[in-house]
C-alpha cells in the first residue's frame, strides 16, 4: 500500500497552474462598532451584516436576518451593478455598495458576512472573510473541490470564526424526530442508508444558448473570479439552478442538493469522512447547454456502513413519496435496520416494521429543541461564540463526500480517503485533482492544507 498523499505546500507549486500568482492581500480586522469589550457584539448593539452575491439564495438569507431587530445591513456586495443596487435601495441608509467584496470584509461596520456567490467563489471569500475574522455564513455548496472543504475547515478553526452552511433544512421539526427516533436504538443496527433526488430539467435542459457578450452593468472577469476563463453565457450567470448545469463552476447538482438531503443521516448517525467513496454517471439524456451529470450513483462506505446516493434530473419519480404525477422534484432518505426501515423527506417521515419487531415500540419523546431559524442560530452564535448546528467543521464531512464523489466519476474509479490524515491514499492523479487550479491573479490558500 503507498503511503498517503500529503497536500503539501511543494506539492501545491508543482501541481496547481494557478499557484504561481497571488491574489490581492485581504488584511485581518477585528470587527468594531458592533463588538463589545469581550470580543463579541454587545447585547444592546447590532450586528452589521453584509451579503455577497445578491442573488436569490443570498437576498432571501439576509432578509431573514434582518427580520431582528439587533441586525442592521451594512454593506451589499456584487459584480452585477443592478442587483447590488436594488438591495442597496431596499436597506438605505445602513447598507453601502460593494463592487469588490474584498473591501468590503475591510470595514469596521460588518460583522459578519453572508457568502452566496456562484460556488466556485465560496471558499477564497469565506477563507478570506475567515482572514478577516468575519464570522461568515456561506451557502451551498460549501466548495466544489475537497482540498477546498479542507481548506475552509482549517481557516475558520484558526481564526476563530463563527461559521453557518446554508442548509436550511437542518432547522426543521421533522429532521429532528428522525435524528430522535434513529437514536432511539428502536430500528436496531443499520446497515445501510439510501438517498434519492429526482428532479426534472427535460431533455432540452435550458436550451442550447449561445455565448454571447455580458451586460453592460455585470463584471463578467470578476464573476469568474478564480473559476476558468471563458465567454459569457446567460445560462450560466442566470441563477444558482442554472450555474450547476455547468461543472467547473458548480460541482453539478450533487454539491447543490446532497448536503441538504445527507445530512439527515450525517447528523442521525454522527457519520465522519467516507472512506471509499465510488460515483458513476454522465451527461446521458440531457441536451441543453452545459456539462453536469444528469444522472449520479454513488456509494460511501464508513465504518459499518454504507450509504449510496442516486440522482436524475430527467424525471421526478418518488418512490415512497411520489405524491403526485410530475412536480418539481421529489426525495427521500432510508435507514434500514434489522427492525425496521425509516423513511424520510423533508416533511414526513413513516415506520415500516419487520414482521412484529416493532410492535408495541413508541416513538422517543422529543428531546432536540426547536430551532430559531437557521440565520438566527448564526446570529445568536455570534454573541454566545458558540458554534451553530451547521458549522464548517461539521458540514465539511458531507461537503467532502459530495466533492470526493465528482472526483471518483472525473478519474473513472474508486476513491480512498484516511479520516485521521485527511488525505486522497495510493492515488497520485486524484490527490492532484482534489486541488483546484484557481486562474490568475487569484490563488487557492494552499497554506491551510500543507502537512
Amino acid at each position: 500500500m503507498s503511503e498517503p498523499n500529503k497536500l503539501s505546500r511543494r506539492g501545491f507549486l508543482e501541481n496547481s497552474a494557478a499557484a504561481g500568482a497571488a491574489g490581492a492581500a485581504v488584511a485581518r480586522y477585528v470587527p468594531a462598532s458592533a463588538l463589545g469589550l469581550d470580543g463579541k457584539p454587545a447585547p444592546n448593539d447590532r450586528i452589521g451584516v453584509g451579503l455577497i452575491g445578491a442573488g436569490l439564495m443570498g437576498t432571501a438569507n439576509l432578509k431573514h436576518c434582518a427580520e431582528h431587530d439587533d441586525v442592521a445591513v451594512t454593506g451589499i456586495c456584487d459584480v452585477w451593478k443592478s442587483k447590488r443596487d436594488r438591495l442597496v435601495d431596499e436597506f438605505k441608509p445602513s447598507a453601502k455598495p460593494y463592487h469588490d467584496y474584498r473591501e468590503m470584509l475591510g470595514q469596521d461596520d460588518v460583522d459578519g458576512v453572508i457568502v452566496a456567490t456562484p460556488p466556485h467563489w465560496h471558499c477564497l471569500q469565506a477563507i478570506h472573510a475567515c482572514e478577516a475574522k468575519k464570522d461568515v455564513y456561506v451557502q451551498k455548496p460549501m466548495t466544489v473541490y475537497p482540498a477546498e472543504g479542507l481548506a475552509l475547515k482549517r481557516a475558520a478553526e484558526k481564526h476563530g470564526v463563527i461559521t453557518q452552511v446554508g442548509t436550511q433544512i437542518h432547522a426543521g421539526e421533522n429532521y429532528r424526530r428522525v435524528v430522535e427516533y434513529v437514536r432511539s436504538g428502536n430500528l436496531g443496527p443499520i446497515g445501510v442508508v439510501r438517498t434519492y433526488l429526482h428532479y426534472r430539467r427535460s431533455v432540452e435542459g435550458y436550451g442550447q444558448v449561445p455565448d454571447s457578450q455580458p451586460p453592460d452593468d455585470l463584471d463578467w472577469n470578476l464573476w469568474l473570479g478564480p473559476g476558468p476563463q471563458r465567454p459569457y453565457n446567460e445560462i450560466l450567470a442566470k441563477s444558482a439552478a442554472y450555474t450547476a448545469q455547468f461543472m467547473d463552476y458548480s460541482g453539478g447538482m450533487v454539491p447543490g442538493m446532497a448536503p441538504h438531503i445527507c445530512d439527515l443521516p450525517y447528523w442521525a448517525l454522527e457519520l465522519g469522512f467516507p472512506e471509499t467513496t465510488s460515483c458513476f454517471g454522465g451527461r446521458f439524456v440531457t441536451q441543453g447547454v452545459g456539462d453536469a451529470p444528469d444522472t449520479q450513483e454513488i456509494h460511501w462506505q464508513y465504518p459499518g456502513l454504507t450509504m449510496t446516493w442516486m440522482s436524475s434530473a430527467v424525471d421526478t419519480y418518488g418512490f415512497n413519496f411520489q405524491r403526485k404525477p410530475g412536480g418539481r422534484h421529489h426525495l427521500g432518505i432510508y435507514f434500514h435496520g434489522v427492525n425496521g426501515t425509516l423513511v424520510s423527506d423533508y416533511r414526513v417521515h413513516n415506520i415500516v416494521p419487520e414482521g412484529d419487531a416493532l410492535k408495541d415500540v413508541e416513538p422517543p419523546e422529543p428531546s432536540i429543541p426547536p430551532s430559531p431559524g437557521h440565520e438566527r442560530e448564526w446570529l445568536d452564535s455570534m454573541r454566545s461564540r458558540q458554534q451553530p448546528s451547521c458549522h464548517v467543521a461539521y458540514h465539511v464531512k458531507i461537503d467532502l463526500a459530495c466533492t470526493l464523489a465528482n472526483l471518483s466519476l472525473k478519474v473513472g474509479r474508486s476513491l480512498r480517503f484516511d479520516p485521521q490524515s485527511e488525505t486522497i491514499v495510493g492515488d497520485d492523479e486524484a490527490a492532484r485533482l482534489a486541488v483546484p487550479e484557481y486562474r490568475a491573479p487569484w490563488k487557492f490558500p494552499a497554506e491551510y492544507v500543507e502537512s
